[in-house]
């Protein structure tokens, strides 16, 4: 069992408050990621749940039970930051014991649950290796089987995907996925991209400046965003914001449209526009057109789209994807 509980939990620095009230609930085996832009309060928040801070106000619970004052290695749970934080002089199948070995585990059971971790991670053959040979996608497996070895009740994860090269990041990305697949146990993870989030996670947690914007499954922060920061924030590349006279023909104060929901063509459009910028991708093409009163707009088209710097397009969008935002920025 691994459910996670915070109860209007807040926290200070000082004078300055970082978490001003949230309450959450994340249920036992989910997959929730805590994303925002830097400094919104996400990794303070998972330090909060791992114990490494003291709540200011407010309560924690994992399992029902109350965990708010207790010491992190009593709350049985496993944290993967994002340096691998591995013992250079030790072997991977010591850095993996470590934590057994503090506990003074006997010796069959260390080896067995090396063994299966190393199993589980594909590291079986790197069991004698020291981790400067070893890339940094497999160092940061075996930290990850160091987790895994204590049997917690939820893992944390501290942007650990953050030092590797775009890859790396992909494969790790999928490998986690499928370790959270295996295991079943909760998994609270900490990015500031997006895309790993829409990706990995069975809920997202959107923060800014300490406050929860939305909590939800991918496809619902996608589809349906609570207001006009959620919205601008998932999805790549961003959602399109138009304001004036055009939003208010759809009776908001501001509309927003996302790229893959824009089609272009030669002819007139919704808007009209010249093309400032063509970025190729192969299978997609990113065409930055500059709009008249509404300044640079995206659109997502295919990768054999072959408009030109300079030329003049209409821009159109998918009916029923225009979304709509009052003058507080909630959507309408």
């Amino acid at each position: 069992m691994g459910s996670i509980t915070l109860k209007n939990v807040k926290k200070s620095f000082g004078g300055v408050t970082v978490i001003p009230d949230i309450s959450l609930d994340i249920e036992d085996g989910q997959f929730v990621v805590f994303v925002g832009p830097s400094g919104c309060g996400k990794s303070t928040l998972l330090r909060l749940i791992a114990g490494l801070e003291d709540v200011s106000d407010g309560m924690i619970a994992i399992d029902g039970e109350d965990m708010t004052k207790t010491a992190p290695a009593q709350r049985k749970l496993s944290m993967v930051f994002q340096s691998y934080a591995l013992y250079p002089h030790m072997s991977v199948r010591g850095n993996i014991a470590f934590p057994l070995k503090m506990e003074k585990a006997p010796k069959e059971k260390i080896d067995a649950a090396v063994n299966n971790a190393a199993s589980i991670l594909n590291l079986t053959d790197y069991l004698d290796r020291k981790p400067r040979q070893l890339s940094g996608g497999q160092r940061q497996r075996v930290a990850i089987g160091r987790a895994i070895v204590r049997q917690p009740k939820a893992f944390l994860f501290d942007e650990p995907l953050s030092n590797l090269d775009a890859a790396l990041r992909v494969a790790m990305r999928l490998e986690i996925s499928e370790l959270h697949n295996k295991l079943k146990t909760t998994m609270v993870y900490v990015t500031h991209d997006q895309v790993e989030a829409m990706t990995m996670a069975d809920k997202i947690v959107v923060l800014n400046a300490g406050r929860i914007e939305q909590y939800g499954s991918p496809l619902e922060l996608y589809q349906r965003p609570a207001n006009k920061f959620v919205a601008g924030f998932i999805g790549s590349p961003k959602m399109n914001f138009v304001e004036g006279a055009e939003a208010q023909k759809h009776g908001a104060h501001s509309i927003g449209v996302r790229p893959e929901h824009l089609t272009v063509s030669r002819g007139p459009g919704t808007w009209s526009g010249v093309v400032k910028v063509s970025e190729h991708l192969g299978s997609d093409t990113f065409l930055h057109v500059d709009v008249e009163g509404a300044g640079t707009m995206t659109t997502r088209t295919s990768g054999d789209v072959a408009f030109k710097h300079g030329e003049t397009v209409g821009l159109t969008p998918v009916e029923g994807r225009v979304y709509r935002f009052d003058a507080q920025g909630m959507a309408v």
